[in-house]
């Protein structure tokens, strides 16, 4: 079957970066390092590598045997050596490693050398537990200091930490524990959310109740003295158990240092599985070249530990780089709506990681609240998760960022693929609804079913034609389910996403490849659809799906979100159908549309197409432990 698509939403305005972005840019000849990292891939990661701290040479950078690659062969390191040993003697030792903040406006700040104790105090406690390398380690705790001193713990004594988010029940929990053979879990009594405790206790009770490999429960007990039993024991007895000397365990490069499920739109979730060596190198690289950080940036993350984000730009990637990093627990638009921008101007914050999601929400309360506050320390914004809609990137781009002569930009990776993989580099101009071009190393093509490359502005699957250092290397217990991705179309790896890639290599990113739409003969991106509803100045979500038809093949549906000010009325309704016929043509027929109050997602922002279409067709949409409230 084809799997090209129609492509309608036209999308070439480009909005070139200021000075103030372009004259501080750490990679400022995309072109020239762009061909070198494809031409000469041993030779471009190996100068990467070279940067950071190795306890044994590598012998060789890729073995590459499709399905299997292996970076850096022979080598020996640990990423905690280099996120945390190496800043105690190159300056860094007193620089705030970390600004945390909770919802309540408490706030904790942790420098590099104070971190550096308090991981090993939780490694060598990890030891005394009879944790050691190799073992599984569950990490179910809130956005908080602990959660990433757990995580940095485990991966000092080569212990493979798996973290799920706080928010997870408990059939998830347990079915990640089972699937890892966790030794230990790590919680806490409760996480806040909209000034709200929400109990968290509970939830591991019922999933560890059978759990067989589980030995420890370490319960971080924040505001209630909750009765411990078995085999619970208080994360400050936990910590008293540990000691400041506790060296980096030295890793091979192919070691695992975690597994992380992928949730949310799979019937199944699959851990994948990212290693010391090639992970670190990526990532490190990409904080570098893409994120753009500097010495004396102030970086804010809006995502949680229990990302591949937060797992990658909270905690490892900018210890690597040696920045100062924000992170808050809580909803972004508690106590109002202007909280983001309290934090922006009370910390100086230079750079700032969000969501499509957290944009379409923002931009919902409207360009008052940005605008009582000083933003202009805000040099360099970016997004990724969902597909960013053009009119949520102009929204950001016109009261966020361009006032003070800032950047937005756009990228695109995956859980599999831990580090940026396609984005606007701050050297590049931005367009609107395209994520930007194959970064350094990435070679990337929409190509059709049989892996044919499509010519230029016609949608088809996205696939990398190489392995990347920081591209997941397999499945926890169950390769075949790894090799799949490879086999799709035959010594490539398939995203699973459609795309359409412009004249200049630009690529947008439409949709899942399953949730594409079929309309009367012609195949439709959701993104599409949905961005031309984005645009009309009344909505602020917007979500497409396809319903059977005896006649058509499939129907279009769509369920909006709309602004503040605005009311559900037949006379929107119509004026919304059409809207997006004027925007992607007379093809584009919206069968029906419905006002909702919120639409479901997944814990990391993203739409549940799958929920809305079960339910239309009064089906069983499967397992849902994952749905925002």
């Amino acid at each position: 079957m084809t799997q090209n698509l129609d492509n309608l939403l036209q999308m070439s305005a480009a909005y070139p970066p200021p000075a103030r972005v372009t004259d501080v840019a750490n990679l400022k000849n995309y072109d020239e390092v762009y061909a070198r990292s494809v031409a000469d891939t041993d030779g471009f990661w190996g100068e990467v590598a070279s940067e950071l701290s190795w306890f044994k040479p590598w012998e060789k950078t890729l073995d590459w045997q499709c399905p299997h690659h292996r970076w850096f062969v022979g080598g020996q390191v640990n990423i905690t050596y280099n996120a945390l040993d190496r800043h105690l003697t190159n300056g860094n030792r007193n620089k705030v490693a970390f600004i945390w903040l909770g919802e309540d406006g408490t706030e904790r700040q942790i420098t590099y050398g104070q971190l550096h104790g308090e991981v090993c105090r939780a490694a060598s406690a990890l030891k005394s537990l009879g944790v050691g390398k190799g073992d599984r380690v569950i990490v179910y705790m809130p956005l908080t200091l602990e959660g990433a001193i757990v995580m940095l713990a485990c991966a000092r004594i080569g212990a493979i930490h798996s973290v799920v988010y706080a928010g997870l029940g408990s059939g998830a929990l347990r079915e990640r524990i089972d699937d890892s053979q966790a030794k230990v879990v790590f919680t806490s009594d409760v996480t806040f959310r909209r000034g709200k405790a929400v109990p968290l206790k509970p939830i591991v009770d019922e999933a560890v109740l059978e759990a067989a490999s589980v030995e420890h429960v370490v319960v971080w007990r924040r505001v209630t003295n909750t009765e411990l039993t078995g085999k619970e024991m208080d994360y400050q007895d936990f910590i008293a158990r540990g000691s400041k000397d506790c060296p980096a365990e030295v890793m091979d490069a192919e070691d695992p240092l975690f597994i992380l499920y992928t949730s949310g739109t799979t019937a199944k979730p699959k851990g994948i599985v990212h290693v010391h060596g090639g992970y670190m190198v990526g990532i490190y690289y990409m904080a570098k070249a893409f994120m753009d950080f500097k010495p004396d940036d102030v970086y804010w993350c809006t995502s949680d530990i229990g990302w591949i984000v937060g797992h990658s730009y909270i905690v490892y990637g900018p210890l690597v780089a040696g920045v100062t990093t924000v992170f808050r627990e809580g909803a972004l638009d508690f106590p109002d709506p202007g909280k983001p921008w309290e934090i922006v101007e009370k910390y100086d914050v230079s750079v700032m990681f969000t969501a499509p999601t957290a944009i379409r929400l923002l931009m919902k309360y409207g360009n008052e609240w940005p605008q009582k506050y000083n933003i202009s320390s805000l040099r360099y914004m970016i997004c990724a998760g969902e597909p960013l809609n053009p009119e949520a990137w102009r929204w950001a781009y016109e009261h966020l960022i361009s006032p003070h002569d800032g950047f937005l930009v756009d990228n695109w990776w995956q859980t599999e693929i831990a580090g940026p993989t396609l984005g606007t580099l701050p050297i590049m101009a931005a367009k609107p609804g395209k994520v930007g071009r194959p970064l350094p190393g990435v070679i990337a093509e929409v190509v059709d079913a049989e892996g044919n490359p499509m010519e230029a502005n016609k949608g088809g699957l996205l696939v990398l034609r190489k392995p990347l250092p920081h591209m997941m290397k397999t499945i926890f217990n169950d390769p075949y389910r790894y090799a799949e991705v490879w086999d799709r179309i035959p010594g490539s790896y398939a995203t699973g996403d459609m795309a359409v890639m412009d004249e200049e290599g630009y690529i947008a990113v439409l949709g899942r490849a399953d949730d594409v739409l079929n309309i009367a003969g012609h195949r439709i991106g959701t993104m599409e659809v949905e961005s031309a509803l984005v645009s009309h100045p009344a909505v602020a979500e917007a979500a497409a799906i396809g319903k059977p038809d005896p006649v058509k093949g499939e129907v279009l549906k769509t369920f909006v979100t709309l602004r503040l000010g605005f009311e559900p009325s037949p006379e929107l309704e119509q004026e919304l159908i059409k809207h997006v016929k004027k925007e992607l043509g007379p093809i584009v027929i919206i069968s029906e549309l419905e006002f909702a109050t919120k639409l479901p997602k997944t814990r990391s922002g993203k739409i549940i197409r799958r929920l809305l279409k079960a339910r239309e067709m009064g089906q069983d949409p499967g397992d849902l432990t994952t749905l925002e409230e």
